[in-house]
This record gives structure tokens, C-alpha cells and sequence, in this order.
């Protein structure tokens, strides 16, 4: 079985075709700047084949899924024969709301409900909206499965997803803690339990996805019962641009102070804030280390209030399972930096944790970095939400 992985963004489209039958990634590739110019490459990674790295017209989402299975089955670029032998394709969706606990087939009563979750991600869910009706206009009845953000959160205990809030908001409106990255999350936990040879039912694990976007989630028994993101994605850690917890009287006086309307307000605080609001110098952590290793107080600054954001959550979230057994590192600065994985690390000495420098300087592998006498192991785990989507997809279709 052949499944192709969509993830559409409101301009862009990234994919990957999987053989199901041993995992193997045979092309992946990213369509961007759909509406504008557009701009197309696609990467067989299997038969020798070139790879496609040009501008092409993409108008619409439509153009740009016809464009990848172009590329898919032609001659020059193709890994496959015929759009025949693409047996199913899974969607990244973003918010599922309490609709969904678990991926599902898609038909027409699941896109009404994908269409009930947009107020809560509008950003997000129309742009998956538009590539799963994108890829039906060209695929035809080829079955379609959408995979949530949101579900692996679903199993978070009341006590941990509400707000203090009059409850109504909750009854009425949805106000609740629902939590991102979920896919991620459930991906490296279950390969966490792998790793360690024991059932994910026995273990107490910590996920830190840690990326421009970032979040941590408590895994007690294979189960999510606490994360960091919330009603949206702009709490919890800091992140490149986003502020993470914040007082809400912020918002009020600096609104009331500067004049700003509440879509100015939510711009800066998810565009010009985070660790680039306090360094001043960029969002991504490698601009950071940089600058910091050069002198620069307010980049250092950043570095030192991500690190221990970190540690504050992922120390809470021992609390609230009585325990942990494991910590893992995931996502791009989570998988490649090991600064700050040493710094975060240097938290969890009252965990019994020690770093290994060596392991620690590894990359782009699954390795324990913890030594082997710590009592609480640390992991760094390449995450892989584009398998789990295929995975899911096949035990679905199947």
C-alpha cells in the first residue's frame, strides 16, 4: 500500500508518498507560494531520479496537488507508474476540536465537523480544508483519512484541560485547554517505549517538542494528561515569535496604553514576541547561540528564559504524574541543539539526570544522552508525524 501524506498551509503544500510496506519514504516534496508565483520541488528519493526545483503557476491548491501527482507518476521525476498505485492519502489537520479523539475516515459529515473547529484555528483548518477538497478534485474517490493535532490531547483529564473560567464559556463556547503537536508527541512517546524494551502502559514520559513552536506534554501510560499549548498555540513555553504565558492585564494596559486594537495586539504577541521579542535579533535558536557566544546579553537572555520555561513545565508535569521514567527531546532545536539540551538537562539534577557530552553531540539519530546511571533517561528522538499519518491512514483504509 501506497499512501500520500498532505500537509496544507493557507499558501503552501508539503507531502511525502510512503510505501507502507517496509515505511520507506519514496518522494517528498513542497509546494509553496500557491495563489502568488508558485514554486514546486519535488525530491524522488528512490530509482536515481532528478530532483524538480522550479517555479511553476499554482493558483490554487487544486493546481498545486494536480502539479504533485504530475511529478509523482511522470517519467522523468515519477516513483510511481499511475495515480492507480496511490491507494489512499492522510491529511494533517489541525484542530479537531472535542469532536475527534483518534483519526478518521473522511466524508462528508467529517468535514462539516473540521468545518465547526475553524473559529478555533483559523488559520489553520481552512487551509487543510482547502487541500483535502483540493486533493478530491483530482483524485477523485481515492479514500482520505485526516489525522488531528488535537487528538492525542482528547485523553487529558478535566482538571488538567479547563480554565478557570464561568463555566458557561466551556458549555457554550469550547473554552478549554485543547493542545498541539499531538502527532509529534505520540510519535516519539510510543518510540521512547521501543527504545527502553517496555509497554508504553508502564511508563511515565516527558515530550518536549521543542521548535519555532513549542510544547511539552505529560504521557502517563501511552495517554496525554497534560500539555503546555492551550486554547490556541500562544501559551505555554516562549517560542521564536510567540510569548507564551503571559497575564492577560498585559494585554489590557498595553492596549489601552498604545492604542493597539486586539488584532494588532495578538499580531505582536504571536509574530514579534517570543525569544525574538527579547533578543532582538532573531527566532531561530541558531541566530541565538550565535550571538550569544559573541557577547550579546539580551540574546544569552533568551536563550536562558527558554531553557528554563523548559525545565519549569517539564518539572510540573513530574508532579503532576508522581513520577517520570523518561524525557525526550524532539523537533528541530529539540533534535539539533545540543546546548540547549545540555542547559535544560542541567535542570534535572534533583531528577537523578546526568548528560552525556558525547551522546549529546549527536544528531539526526535516536540516542540516549542521559548516562547510564541516571535514574531518569534522556532521549533524543527524530519525530516523524508524516509516518504516523501514513500508519494511521493504512490501519483505517485497511
Amino acid at each position: 500500500m501506497k499512501i500520500l501524506v498532505i500537509n496544507a498551509g493557507s499558501s503552501s503544500l508539503k507531502y511525502q508518498l510512503i510505501d507502507m510496506e517496509t515505511e520507506e519514504v519514496l518522494a517528498k516534496g513542497l509546494c509553496e507560494r500557491i495563489g502568488i508565483d508558485g514554486h514546486l520541488k519535488h525530491s524522488p528519493l528512490v530509482g536515481g531520479k532528478p530532483v524538480f526545483n522550479e517555479d511553476i503557476s499554482l493558483p490554487t491548491h487544486s493546481e498545486a496537488i494536480a502539479a504533485v501527482i504530475d511529478k509523482l507518476t511522470s517519467a522523468e521525476y515519477g516513483v510511481v507508474s499511475s495515480m492507480s498505485e496511490i491507494d489512499a492519502v492522510g491529511h494533517r489537520v489541525v484542530h479537531g476540536g472535542e469532536k475527534f479523539a483518534s483519526s478518521v475516515r473522511i466524508d462528508d459529515a467529517v468535514m462539516a465537523a473540521i468545518e465547526e473547529c475553524t473559529p478555533f484555528a483559523p488559520l489553520h483548518n481552512p487551509a487543510n480544508i482547502t487541500g483535502i477538497n483540493a486533493c478530491k478534485a483530482v483524485m477523485g474517490d481515492v479514500p482520505m483519512v485526516a489525522v488531528f493535532d488535537t487528538a492525542f490531547h482528547q485523553t487529558m483529564p478535566d482538571k488538567a484541560y479547563m480554565y478557570a473560567v464561568p463555566y458557561e464559556y466551556y458549555q457554550n463556547d469550547g473554552i478549554r485547554r485543547y493542545g498541539f503537536h499531538g502527532t509529534s508527541h505520540r510519535y516519539v512517546s510510543s518510540r521512547c517505549a521501543e527504545l527502553m524494551g517496555k509497554p508504553i502502559e508502564e511508563l511515565k514520559l516527558i515530550s518536549c517538542h521543542m521548535g519555532n513552536g513549542s510544547s511539552i506534554c505529560a504521557i502517563d501510560g501511552g495517554r496525554c494528561v497534560d500539555t503546555s499549548m492551550g486554547f490556541t498555540p500562544l501559551v505555554g513555553l516562549p517560542m521564536g515569535t510567540r510569548c507564551g504565558d503571559l497575564d492577560a492585564g498585559v494585554i489590557q494596559f498595553l492596549m489601552n496604553k498604545y492604542g493597539y486594537s486586539i488584532d494588532e495586539m495578538l499580531n505582536i504577541l504571536n509574530k514579534k514576541s517570543g525569544v525574538l521579542g527579547v533578543s532582538g535579533v532573531s527566532s531561530d535558536f541558531r541566530d541565538l547561540d550565535d550571538a550569544a557566544a559573541k557577547g550579546n546579553d539580551r540574546a544569552r537572555l533568551a536563550l536562558d528564559m527558554f531553557h528554563y520555561w523548559v525545565a519549569k513545565v517539564a518539572g510540573s508535569y513530574v508532579a503532576a504524574m508522581n513520577g517520570v521514567d523518561a524525557i525526550i527531546f524532539t523537533a528541530g532545536v529539540g533534535e539539533n541543539s545540543k546546548d540547549t539540551r545540555a542547559a535544560i538537562g542541567g535542570y534535572f539534577g534533583y531528577l537523578g539526570v546526568t548528560i552525556d557530552p558525547v551522546a549529546n553531540s549527536k544528531r539526526g539519530e535516536d540516542v540516549m544522552i542521559s548516562t547510564p546511571d541516571s535514574k531518569v533517561k534522556v532521549f533524543v528522538i527524530p519525530t516523524n508525524e508524516e509516518l504516523v499519518i501514513a500508519r494511521d491512514t493504512r490501519d483505517i483504509i485497511s
